[in-house]
């Protein structure tokens, strides 16, 4: 039975599955070693809380309940000590994933189950790395993970059904929808959503349209909730060329970055997050250009 989520980085994808595990009910341990980070992502989540409210969307009293659920720790012993779940959130950067997995292999119960949220890189290597390849899956959460009802849970070579089984049922209790998926470079939805996004750069490159004319296309055309370029600048411009490099890597050069995507990471427009990316945002994330 997992009671006891610990979530491993504050940052946007942390934050956002701290606030469905703990409005899932379950005690909820986010960890950073960055206090700042911490206080960015509890004051996130709370507003996030205060407007599902204000819209109806959820119960007062489970607010209530899920600010209670929320505890914050810097310390990593801390946070994954008690823990029946432990979910890991950081930079799309296998070293340091595989650093924070070793970590949480001495100083988490040995009856955890541990997960990580990547996008693509290989379950199977951060198993071993956790030391426990049987009871290790990826849960790959969507942003905003609060809004966003899928989770892809991803099998590596040794995940034991008893896990794929425990994990269903964590992320239905967060009120997702699951598809289970054969570790593979990019999974699914990165996969595919990568090559849309990477052509819709090369057209913008090439002149063929706009971004906000490629977006309206897309959005109109094909019902796209999102168009690619609002899509990418909320990901991360860098986190979307990580993926296209490492998809480059594995499956060849169908996903090779476009020359004006690795411009603009260069630049440093790397999206919503720092306040420009395909478009310029102000301080609210409305669209300026």
């Amino acid at each position: 039975m997992i009671d006891t989520i610990a979530i491993l980085g504050a940052g946007t994808m942390g934050q956002g599955i701290a606030h469905v595990a703990a409005v899932g009910g379950f005690a909820t341990r986010l960890f950073d070693v960055d206090n700042q980070a911490l206080a960015r992502a509890e004051s996130s989540i709370q507003k996030n809380l205060d407007k599902g409210v204000e819209l109806g969307k959820v119960d007062p009293a489970q607010a209530s309940q899920a600010q209670e659920l929320l505890v914050l720790a810097s310390d990593l012993g801390t946070a994954v000590g008690d823990a029946d779940l432990i979910i890991e959130a950081v930079p799309e950067i296998m070293e340091l994933k595989v650093q924070t997995f070793q970590q949480v292999a001495e100083l988490a119960p040995e009856t955890a189950y541990v997960a990580s949220n990547t996008s693509g890189l290989s379950i199977t290597e951060m198993a071993a790395a956790a030391g426990r390849p049987t009871r290790f899956a990826g849960m790959h959460f969507f942003n905003p993970v609060h809004l966003m009802r899928l989770i892809e849970l991803v099998r590596g070579l040794e995940t034991s059904e008893e896990t794929v089984t425990a994990l269903r049922e964590v992320a239905e209790r967060m009120g997702k929808q699951v598809v289970v998926v054969k570790e593979s470079p990019g999974f699914v939805t990165s996969r595919v959503n990568a090559l849309i996004g990477n052509e819709a750069f090369r057209m913008l490159e090439q002149g063929v349209a706009t971004a906000r004319d490629i977006d309206t296309a897309l959005k109109l055309g094909l019902n796209h909730p999102m168009g690619p370029f609002e899509m990418v600048d909320l990901v991360g411009l860098d986190v979307r060329l990580s993926i296209l490099r490492h998809l480059q890597q594995t499956l060849g050069d169908l996903y090779r970055p476009s020359n004006l995507l690795v411009q603009y990471v260069q630049a440093g427009r790397l999206g919503r997050k720092v306040g420009r990316g395909v478009y310029t945002y102000d301080t609210e994330g409305n669209i300026l250009d």
